[in-house]
């Protein structure tokens, strides 16, 4: 069964992706593991309180391994699997694709959508630079193409950098035109190109998306600000004022100081971008979040990303026509 079918109560007896393992210290001063296992659907709460080394060295980040245990649902800390046994995945005991969560949309579909996008921009020095990056024969595109989009919060997954981007940069284009005295090229120029720095911030490892060392010791903001701050240098006959003007926007995309910003957003395109990009990722959380939801529930526990629960209304409406009441009313009754 796929981690979205599992129901309150439900023995479980099969192969999980290990998405993160923590090391936490409980209330007697002893240590226990929080494992977070999940496939291409959601993800599940483990944790384990004995043999924590022998657990450890065999449930790595990235690693898929066999789980037996019951499924259950706690009223204050959501779904968990109560583990019995956990042991190494046998090859060919399971199919790599039903463990790595992904894009709704093909790869396919989305690049061409991006490549309209590119064929609408006028300014030609704009156009030289999105060409430089997004070429069919580029390196960067090559990474672009498959990058997550962050480590956990929203998109974290093969080609999610590609999603996220494309997403705001179509957001940012139609809005333009809405409020007067913003340059459309220059802001989805920025759209495009604001996270770019998360192809040297995250590691290239599908199972177990990690920050690199030049992610933690720099930050994808300035690691992503110099990169096209290169590429810009190579093209001949760049007006400052349009470099000015693209490296705002990824040097201010995050909003505000205390969020990684070294400044805040200065210019109509730039405040446009931030907005829109904080938008991608709020409701990017709200997928994540309706992913590892337990079959019944519409109601998410607390979520940093977000700073409450989640409500799924269509959740509790699908529910109610099957027949059945939703659960507080079940409860209540």
């Amino acid at each position: 069964m796929l981690v979205n079918e599992l129901t309150d109560g439900i023995e479980v007896d099969q192969v999980l992706l290990v998405r993160e393992v923590e090391r936490r210290q409980r209330r007697d001063g002893g240590d226990y593991l929080r494992l977070q296992l999940g496939d291409r659907t959601g993800a599940v709460a483990c944790m384990v309180w004995e043999e924590l080394v022998e657990v450890q060295e065999l449930a790595s980040a990235g690693t898929p391994v066999r789980v037996r245990g019951r499924y259950t649902v706690h009223p204050r800390f959501g779904a968990q699997i109560n583990l019995r046994e956990l042991e190494a995945a046998a090859p060919g005991s399971y199919a790599p694709e039903d463990l790595l969560d992904g894009p709704p949309r093909g790869v396919d579909q989305m690049e061409d959508e991006i490549r309209e996008l590119l064929a609408t921009i006028q300014e030609p020095h704009l156009r030289i630079l999105l060409e430089r990056v997004f070429g069919e024969d580029s390196a960067m595109w090559a990474g672009y193409r498959v990058a997550p989009a962050a480590k956990y919060y929203h998109q974290a997954y093969r080609h999610g950098l590609l999603e996220h981007c494309l997403g705001v940069a179509q957001a940012v284009s139609a809005i333009s035109a809405t409020f007067p005295g913003i340059d459309r090229d220059v802001a989805v120029t920025g759209a495009l190109l604001h996270d770019i720095g998360k192809l040297e911030a995250y590691t290239d490892d599908p199972a177990s998306i990690d920050l690199t060392d030049a992610g933690r010791l720099q930050g994808e903001i300035a690691l992503g600000y110099y990169r096209v701050r290169r590429a810009i240098e190579d093209i001949e006959g760049f007006p400052a004022d349009l470099a000015q003007a693209v490296g705002h926007i990824i040097l201010s995309h995050h909003g505000t100081l205390e969020h990684g910003s070294p400044v805040v957003p200065c210019t109509r395109e730039a405040t446009l971008v931030h907005m829109i990009d904080n938008l991608g990722g709020r409701l990017g959380s709200f997928d994540r979040l309706e992913k590892e939801l337990a079959p019944g529930r519409c109601w998410s526990s607390f979520d940093r990303a977000i700073g409450a629960g989640a409500f799924f209304a269509e959740r509790r409406a699908d529910v109610s026509r099957d027949g059945q009441l939703p659960a507080p009313a079940r409860e209540a009754a």
